[in-house]
């Protein structure tokens, strides 16, 4: 699929300096953002955006951070149009997922298919992580049809047990930790999302593409995830 970068009379939205040393570019939405992100990678990686520490995506900008000449870099910016085609894909890490989410029936019904039918679309298609944050270790991840976005739930719950995954809006995420969260839950992996013992710490990153697999539970895997009481209030995901 090719993504053309989208904008006014640039090829972004808009280019802000944010101080002396970082800019920030405002892009469409997601799949501009990955577009762009993996054309500053590849640059990066080949030696060809010097000057640069730090490139960090997000829903509809790139900051891009540590910025030696920003005169320089912001014409470079006008006059490039990035496309999902023309980077190179990143690493694939499969997610082995047991399917007993306390939110599976709902979405199912909010799809109008049953319980195994959800599980089968949620694991058709392959994702990539477009940008991180909420909590050290959690990726937004892209690559599940808009049709079958959901809303988050209107009251979140007070602790979503870790490793739960699941969906809001357009975006699958894995809770690498127990917290406050208003997503709806799909199912749960073992697979340990953020390891300060590991580098890096972090199992995903911008870029990285992911699949699941529809597993069962067995073979010294979690507990099931239980359904945590709701909460009102900040703070949640």
């Amino acid at each position: 699929m090719t993504v053309q970068v989208a904008g006014g009379p640039e090829p972004f939205g808009r280019i802000r300096p944010v101080g002396d040393r970082a800019l920030l570019v405002e892009v469409a939405g997601t799949a501009e953002v990955s577009a762009l992100y993996g054309w500053l990678r590849e640059r990066r990686a080949a030696g060809a955006l010097p000057g640069v520490e730090e490139i960090v995506p997000a829903a509809r900008t790139v900051l891009l951070d540590g910025v030696a000449d920003l005169p320089a870099l912001t014409a470079l910016l006008r006059g490039v149009r990035p496309t999902a085609a023309s980077s190179t894909p990143g690493p694939l890490l499969e997610v082995p997922t047991v399917y007993d989410g306390a939110d599976l029936g709902e979405v199912a019904a909010l799809w109008g298919v049953s319980a195994e039918a959800a599980v089968r679309i949620h694991t058709e298609p392959e994702y990539v992580v477009a940008f991180c944050g909420f909590a050290p270790g959690f990726g937004y991840l892209t690559g599940l049809s808009q049709r079958y976005g959901v809303p988050r739930r209107a009251t979140p719950r007070s602790a979503v047990p870790v490793g739960s995954v699941a969906l809001a809006g357009p975006y699958t995420g894995v809770y690498p930790r127990s917290s406050p969260g208003g997503w709806q839950l799909l199912g749960r992996t073992a697979l340990p999302l953020w390891d300060t013992g590991r580098e890096p710490a972090a199992l995903l990153a911008p870029g990285a593409r992911v699949r699941f697999t529809a597993v069962r539970d067995g073979g010294g895997r979690a507990a099931p995830a239980q359904a945590s009481p709701a909460v009102r209030g900040g703070g949640a995901e």
